[in-house]
């Protein structure tokens, strides 16, 4: 009876594996087909990105002309980061009922007695800068990032650092 039992548990637990994974890959297709568009200097500028916010279509309405070079360069940009934000959040609206069933379910610490809640140590990725290059909030950025996460602990044996150069 008890070998009965783990089977049908464990088919159980496949099944509903399995159904997660066909969730997933429901709402990867549906993610992959996204897109969004916007405009910007009065609808003169039109940007569509794909899901990954990537441009697949740029516009100009007939009025285009009255704008200077630096005003359109500067519309699609601010176009491009406004229809970028919104296929994000399109995408994040799409996960967000499997994520919220993944947060549903126990942990691994929460199973195997002992071992550590590893999701706690993934680091966050920090935003990424969306000015142009040098420009003050992305030197900082920069400059943050050749700092490392963890300090590395010097090693003080005798021998310690030293590498073989035919390594």
């Amino acid at each position: 009876m008890p070998n009965q039992d783990a089977e049908a548990t464990t088919a159980a637990l496949l099944a509903e594996f399995r159904s997660r994974m066909t969730a997933i890959a429901r709402a990867q297709q549906r993610r992959a087909q996204l897109t969004a568009v916007a405009t910007a200097r009065g609808k003169r500028v039109s940007v569509t990105v794909n899901a990954d916010g990537l441009v697949i279509d740029v516009k100009f309405s007939a009025h285009i002309d009255d704008l200077r070079y630096d005003e359109i360069a500067k519309a699609v940009v601010v176009a491009t980061q406004e229809a970028a934000a919104e296929v994000a959040r399109k995408g994040q609206e799409l996960v967000a009922p499997l994520l919220d069933e993944r947060a549903r379910l126990p942990g691994f610490a929460e199973i195997v007695e002992g071992m550590p809640d590893f999701a706690s140590e993934v680091p966050v990725a920090p935003p990424t800068p969306t000015t142009p290059p040098n420009s003050a909030d992305r030197v900082a950025a920069e400059q943050d990032a050749a700092t490392p996460a963890y300090a590395e602990i010097e090693d003080s044996r005798p021998g310690a650092g030293v590498t073989d150069s035919g390594w």
